[in-house]
């Protein structure tokens, strides 16, 4: 079977891996307070710098560039914080930021509302969602905001946002400053999940690079566990008033690892060279190989997306008979007889496991 059902489908970079491997025979203190992690925290903070170079911001079809928007903010005093997985990351985030009767504007396909099992309604904290699309809008969050009026209700607080979003959607510049001054209007956080983050970087035509994160973000963590590492995330507090006791609320919630180190060497290696963006683009190339050969079929999509998830939509019949080879997820039954699948390219997918899809594809429209 090949895989295109996600991008942590193998255990990791051959690079992260030689690292962890290095040091097998190394003594570390534990929960992350060794040198390697001040080193990987250090290499973090670097590409928050406004004209970091290579991955700080990134607009070109390669999908490593130099900076080249006008920040005017930078994450050099920003704490850094690595903890093993996403909705870790979010709820030890979100539960620390907020008080109890404070809650989260979130698009209705946020990962927190989808696919994280009530984690962070379980912590008290109720998610408003915006009335529609893939993306949270800043007229979404004033519109929110206005109808929270009083104490009979919760208060809005934080604004949650994907980077790429849950559909392969990537926020520019121009609609993340939009949503900073709509915070900033209502007094609300602005918080990025960045799981993908990679990935969104290096999508062409993306023109918000980290150094523009550190500027209009309260807090947002630089996802691993999707992008090369065998897990890991590495969470940026910017917002000074938000840093006190972080490592308290993050070893309640059970994401202080005692090998914390395990974290530090997988960041450091990953992030050695442009690796962690050069191994992104790949998978946004094979992404785009894969979207071009499904529209020369004559495939339709659910939505349009240059990032590496894949949204078409085939013959139930044909579906079926993808599955026998492949692996990927039944995304939506559309009714009259056809369904939507994603497909999901990743640092280790190859053009010649694209060519098998494309051509198991084209064999299945056929019968």
């Amino acid at each position: 079977m090949i895989n295109f059902k996600n991008d942590y489908n193998s255990p990791g970079h051959p690079a992260v891996i030689q690292a962890v491997m290095d040091a097998a025979q190394t003594k570390y203190p534990g929960y992350a307070t060794d040198e390697i992690c001040g080193l990987a925290r250090q290499k973090i903070l670097s590409l928050l710098e406004p004209g970091a170079g290579v991955g700080a911001c990134v607009n070109s079809e390669a999908g490593v560039g130099a900076c080249t928007s006008s920040c005017a903010g930078s994450g050099a005093d920003a704490d850094v914080h690595f903890l093993a997985g996403g909705t870790q990351a979010n709820l030890t985030a979100i539960s620390a930021f907020l008080r109890p009767h404070e809650a989260v504007i979130a698009a209705g396909s946020a990962h927190i509302q989808v696919h994280e099992t009530g984690a962070i309604e379980a912590v008290g904290h109720r998610i408003l969602l915006t009335a529609a699309g893939d993306k949270v809008t800043a007229g979404e969050v004033r519109r929110l905001f206005r109808m929270h009026t009083d104490e009979h209700m919760v208060k809005p607080r934080l604004v949650f946002i994907s980077q790429s979003t849950e559909l392969g959607g990537v926020y520019s510049l121009a609609e993340l400053r939009a949503l900073r001054e709509a915070c900033d209007e209502n007094g609300l956080l602005l918080y990025m999940d960045g799981a993908r983050l990679a990935i969104a970087l290096t999508a062409p035509g993306s023109d918000a690079g980290l150094p523009d994160l550190a500027e209009l973000c309260d807090a947002f963590y630089i996802g691993g566990t999707k992008n090369g590492l065998m897990f890991g995330e590495a969470l940026v507090i910017v917002n000074e008033a938000l840093k006190a006791d972080f490592r308290y609320y993050q070893k309640q919630r059970g994401g202080l690892l005692a090998k914390g180190f395990l974290l530090g060497l997988q960041f450091n290696a990953i992030f050695e060279n442009g690796l962690y963006f050069e191994i992104a683009a790949h998978a946004n190339k094979m992404a785009a190989r894969l979207r071009t050969g499904l529209e020369e079929l004559g495939c339709r999509f659910v939505v349009r997306s240059l990032t590496n998830q894949i949204f078409p939509v085939f013959r139930t019949s044909a579906v079926e008979k993808l599955a026998e080879n492949f692996l990927f997820e039944i995304w939506e039954q559309m009714g009259g007889g056809y369904t939507a699948v994603r497909f999901v390219t990743s640092w280790n997918t190859t053009e010649e496991e694209i060519e098998a899809l494309l051509a198991a594809c084209a064999k299945s429209i056929e019968g």
